[in-house]
């Protein structure tokens, strides 16, 4: 059984639909802590860190450009710290909070070291500033751990890249930006879309995420509830038809489980002003707990 250290980062500030800032406490109230408790896990939820409301913030957005910037920094490095005083032992679980929170779980869990990261979500968030459509920085997360983008960005925690883009897998993807695909292709990230979930099927790229990362001491799972189909998880600001389906992600969260390979983990984008009874974070909490051990059998 796993020491488990919950802590919530409720920010909105990384994108454009208010609301996400409630999906910590969405994920609480699905009974986080209670599910895990129940398959033998020790659980200690430190809190969440401080966020501004956006409201504060609403000059510093029509400056234009990297809209919050250092309001999003500031945040990812008070992440970085409540992670790093966490015990190595503890498995983290990050709840956000949009897809930017990612700089300071991912900077955290790495503890300086070589970390893999599985990056599950209908979006890359391999944006840069110059590649971006939008500006917003939750689309741009995963550039900035691999050394790609704003300095002020790529530097959280310590200087230079936390991630190398040979150490990322990329699931469930089917909304890709033209200057995602180039940087993707040119930095060698292994990408399995939609259409390579269809044609190998959740086994076979199980399969071989466990032997690409078999031997990594550090391997940081990202799950965007956008993965999921809407039909099942409304409860997203971007949702993308043709997603993961129920039996899908669990087969991959319990594949990943029987390989004891994922040491932390984040659990974002959840909107609770856009879901239906909860049922998003519901779903989120289930994966976790199949992530963590729970079997049918």
């Amino acid at each position: 059984m796993k020491q488990i250290g919950i802590v919530g980062v409720p920010m909105d500030l990384g994108q454009g639909r208010r609301g996400v800032d409630m999906g910590p406490s969405a994920i609480r109230y699905g009974r986080l802590q209670e599910v895990l408790e129940g398959l033998g896990h020790q659980v200690h939820d430190y809190g969440d860190i401080k966020v501004p409301v956006v409201e504060s913030l609403r000059q510093q957005r029509e400056q234009g450009g990297m809209g919050y910037l250092e309001a999003i920094r500031a945040v990812c490095q008070d992440t970085i710290e409540t992670l790093a005083r966490m015990p190595a032992e503890v498995f983290p679980i990050v709840l956000g909070g949009d897809h930017s929170i990612a700089m300071g779980s991912v900077t955290g869990a790495g503890r300086g070291g070589r970390i893999g990261v599985i990056w599950v979500d209908a979006h890359a968030d391999f944006n840069t500033p110059q590649t971006s459509p939008s500006g917003n920085i939750h689309g741009m997360p995963l550039a900035h751990l691999c050394g790609l983008g704003d300095a002020r960005l790529v530097n959280l925690g310590h200087p230079g890249a936390k991630v190398r883009p040979e150490d990322v897998v990329l699931i469930g993807i089917r909304s890709l930006d033209a200057g995602e695909v180039a940087l993707l292709r040119e930095r060698g990230v292994t990408v399995y879309t939609m259409k390579e979930v269809d044609v190998q099927g959740i086994p076979a790229i199980a399969a071989q995420v466990t032997e690409k990362f078999r031997g990594f001491e550090r391997v940081h799972l990202s799950l965007d509830a956008d993965v999921l189909d809407p039909e099942i998880a409304p409860g997203v600001g971007t949702p993308v038809a043709g997603g993961l389906t129920y039996r899908e992600a669990h087969l991959l969260m319990e594949l990943l489980a029987d390989a004891s390979l994922v040491t932390s983990l984040d659990l974002v984008e959840v909107n609770p002003i856009l879901d239906v009874a909860n049922r998003t974070a519901r779903m989120m909490v289930e994966l976790a707990s199949s992530l963590l051990g729970k079997k049918i059998y």
